[in-house]
C-alpha cells in the first residue's frame, strides 16, 4: 500500500524546497560578499559621500546579488508554506504565524531590491538624480537600509515561530529548534547593541549583522530540514 499521497507530496516538496533554499542562500550570500560598500563605515577606500555621484561605477557589480535575493525570497516563502502543510494540526498556529511574518518580510524586501536595481541605475544614467540619494543602497541611513532592517527583523520573527513547528522527538529537530530560537535573540541583541552604541546613527551596522545572522541560519536550517524530511519520508514509506 502506498503512503498517503498528500503526505508523501508534502514531504517530498519539503525536501526539495529545503535544499533549494539553502543553495540559493549560499549563492546569494557569495555574490553579496563581493559587493563591498563604497560608502559608510565598512568602506575600504575611495569612499563615496552624499550625494553619491559615482553610483554607476559600481553598476552592475553591486546589484547582481539583489537579483539572486529575489529568487531566494521566493524559495523562502515556498519553504515556510511547505512546513505549514507538513506540520501537525497542533502546530499549525505557529506555522501560520510564521507564514504571516514571512509574507511581510518578503514583501518589504522584494520592493526594496526590485526598485533598487530597476530605478536607481537607469535614473542616474538619464540624469534624473533628484531624490536618488534617499533611496540608493549607498546611503547608510537611507530608505533602502531601513527597509532591509525591517525586512530581516520580520524574517527573524518568522523563523522564530517556525521553530515550534518542529518537535523535540529527534536530535535533528532539536537542533533546528535551537538554531531558529537562538537567531531571534541574536537579532534582538544586535539591534539593541548598535542602537545603544550609535543611536539613530547606527548606519548599516545592524543591517549587515541581521542579514548575516538570518542567511547563515537559513543555510543550516534548510540543510537540516531537508535531511529531516528525507528521513521522515523514509519512515512513512516503511509504515505502509
Amino acid at each position: 500500500m502506498e503512503p498517503n499521497e498528500s503526505q508523501k507530496n508534502h514531504l517530498t516538496f519539503g525536501v526539495y524546497s529545503s535544499f533549494l533554499l539553502s543553495f540559493l542562500t549560499i549563492v546569494t550570500f557569495g555574490f553579496a560578499m563581493t559587493a563591498m560598500p563604497p560608502s559608510g563605515p565598512y568602506c575600504p577606500e575611495n569612499c563615496m559621500s552624499y550625494p553619491f555621484p559615482d553610483i554607476l561605477l559600481y553598476y552592475p557589480r553591486d546589484y547582481y546579488w539583489m537579483y539572486l535575493a529575489i529568487f531566494q525570497l521566493f524559495s523562502f516563502v515556498i519553504f515556510v508554506v511547505t512546513n505549514h502543510f507538513i506540520a501537525t494540526a497542533a502546530k499549525k498556529l505557529y506555522t501560520l504565524l510564521s507564514i504571516s511574518f514571512t509574507l511581510i518580510s518578503s514583501t518589504v524586501l522584494l520592493i526594496a531590491y526590485f526598485t533598487q536595481f530597476s530605478v536607481v541605475p537607469i535614473s542616474v544614467m538619464k540624469g534624473e538624480t533628484e531624490g536618488i540619494a534617499l533611496i540608493t543602497q549607498y546611503n547608510e541611513h537611507g530608505l533602502f537600509i531601513a527597509m532591509e532592517e525591517l525586512g530581516y527583523i520580520t524574517m527573524s520573527i518568522a523563523l522564530f515561530f517556525l521553530a515550534f513547528a518542529f518537535s523535540k522527538n529527534t536530535r535533528t529537530e532539536r537542533i533546528i529548534r535551537l538554531i531558529l530560537i537562538s537567531q531571534f535573540f541574536l537579532n534582538v541583541i544586535a539591534f539593541s547593541f548598535y542602537s545603544i552604541k550609535f543611536g539613530i546613527e547606527r548606519s548599516y551596522f545592524f543591517e549587515v549583522a541581521t542579514i548575516t545572522i538570518n542567511w547563515v541560519v537559513i543555510i543550516f536550517v534548510g540543510i537540516l530540514a531537508g535531511v529531516h524530511f528525507v528521513r521522515k519520508l523514509k519512515v512513512e514509506r516503511e509504515k505502509w
